[in-house]
């Protein structure tokens, strides 16, 4: 289990004080959250204790004078590009945060499309929102931009895109992933505020990279892997030492952008632009919230060499590339780790050699103990190794069957014999529903259930990548797995 590193109530607190700070020095300021707004997962696996949920808690607490805008790339609804962690396509997360945060109590204004060239997915999911009576503005890209300041500055460029009305003093951009157009959409309104005669400024929350660590702190490197595929790089912020002698992170992006940044708002306000470095654009407390240095540092390590699993799955599967992979070695050998540094694979590969490579599953319990399974006729490698883990947790011998021959048996016959399944061994999912019915007479297979949640955070790996309906309840119970980028069979298709 990780040892806690990070103190998530003092990371609210500091970052309240500074919105609030900066809210001051305008009549509205436009705030671009970066990363996710809700179950900010990066963050909590490499800042051990930080609360996943710290953005939007932070939020409700300001949510009297808060509102906000949801951007989405009208490309990634085309695509159907998907949010990782969750396996949800971008659109699907946007739907998802429209309900969470309504639930808070917290107003939502709108939703943008932005980078919109007419995609027919784009058009098809504004009119699916606006069915469901949320309001949605197209942005198309802005003429002229990043080099012609005064097209950019004009009716012709931000000018084209419609005006949102906004009521409170705080409005929030948030997006399901990067690439969302958060910038362009707040600078846009600040030219529309700035023509209503009101004085709006602008600023990012951001967490990573942290401002303050160093360069190389796994903690700042393992934001370099998490952001691979886009060939982000953390730098230092030169505009930063120039101005003010002292040495800060940023990436490259926020850096190579800052000068037009910086010219569009003097341009839009007719002022010199108040920040001189993208550092001083962002709210960012992170950094200072840190109480133990080294469990992030080791928490961080293991993020890469997950990211680096993930990476080799999807060049596997075709969803990836090759230069990602060499970015996350690259980025493993700054670190001096290696893939031979993950406990739980190495595991589960000598659990599937000893079993004639049938597959295998680690798990790492909190107090350090792996347990293993392997897959058989009647299970699969996860679900074998997910019954293993709760009996050691709840002390249940090994030899105890959790679920009755009574249910398995009628199961795995639908799969084989009704249904003609071309996989008739139980699924983790099938497994855990088989548990659940179990658990209603059987005192065994009750304790087990209620052993479940000590899942929460725990590190896996599967020798060969699983299917969906093994992968999505380690998702869900919130176990951190990675997988060899192996195919357990040589069936293309699987419904």
């Amino acid at each position: 289990m990780d040892r806690i590193g990070f103190d998530s109530n003092l990371y609210m607190e500091k970052q309240s004080e500074h919105i609030l700070e900066r809210i001051s020095h305008f009549d509205k300021l436009y705030l671009e959250f970066g990363g996710k707004l809700f179950d900010d997962l990066h963050a909590a696996r490499v800042l051990p204790g930080f609360d996943k949920a710290a953005k939007i808690k932070l939020l409700q607490k300001l949510k009297d004078e808060a509102e906000l805008i949801i951007c989405i790339n009208a490309n990634a609804i085309e695509r159907n590009k998907i949010r990782a962690d969750y396996g949800i396509t971008y659109g699907s997360e946007v739907e998802r945060m429209i309900d969470n945060i309504s639930a808070m109590g917290i107003y939502i204004n709108c939703v943008v499309i932005t980078m919109f060239t007419d995609q027919q997915g784009a058009l098809a999911y504004k009119q699916k929102l606006e069915n469901r009576g949320i309001k949605v503005y197209i942005h198309r890209p802005t003429k002229g931009y990043p080099h012609e300041i005064d097209t950019i500055v004009s009716d012709e460029g931000y000018g084209a895109n419609p005006y949102i009305e906004t009521s409170r003093r705080l409005v929030v951009l948030t997006a399901p992933g990067p690439g969302s157009g958060k910038l362009a959409t707040c600078l846009s309104q600040l030219y529309h505020e700035n023509k209503h005669g009101v004085e709006a400024g602008y600023a990012k929350f951001e967490t990573f990279p942290i401002w303050n660590l160093p360069l190389n702190h796994p903690v700042n490197v393992a934001y370099e892997a998490a952001t691979a595929d886009l060939k982000d790089v953390n730098k230092v912020d030169n505009f930063h030492l120039d101005a003010y002698g002292v040495v800060t992170v940023n990436y490259n992006r926020d850096i190579e952008v800052f000068p037009v940044v910086s010219s569009i708002l003097a341009k839009i306000t007719g002022k010199e632009c108040i920040y001189k470095s993208p550092t001083d654009m962002g709210v960012n407390m992170a950094g200072y919230c840190i109480t133990d240095d080294e469990a992030c540092q080791d928490a961080s390590k293991q993020e890469v060499l997950r990211r680096y699993f993930k990476a080799l799955c999807d060049l596997k599967t075709g969803a990836g590339n090759e230069d990602t992979v060499k970015r996350l070695e690259y980025l493993m050998s700054r670190l001096g780790i290696s893939p031979s540094d993950r406990k739980v694979a190495l595991a589960a590969r000598e659990k599937s050699a000893k079993n004639n490579d049938c597959g295998a599953v680690a798990i790492e319990l909190p107090n350090g103990q792996i347990v293993t399974g392997k897959h058989s006729d009647r299970m699969s490698a996860s679900a074998a190794c997910v019954f293993n883990a709760v009996k050691a947790l709840a002390e249940i011998k090994d030899r105890q069957k959790l679920i009755s021959p009574y249910v398995i048996g009628p199961i795995l016959d639908l799969k084989s014999s009704i249904l003609n399944e071309h996989n008739s061994t139980l699924t983790l999912e099938e497994a855990l529903m088989a548990l659940s019915i179990c658990a209603a007479s059987d005192a065994n297979a009750s304790t087990a259930m209620e052993q479940l949640k000590n899942l929460q955070n725990c590190e896996a790996h599967s020798t060969h990548m699983l299917y969906k309906a093994d992968e999505n309840p380690f998702r869900k119970l919130g176990v951190r797995l990675t997988c060899d980028p192996e195919f357990l069979d040589d069936t293309l298709f699987i419904e």
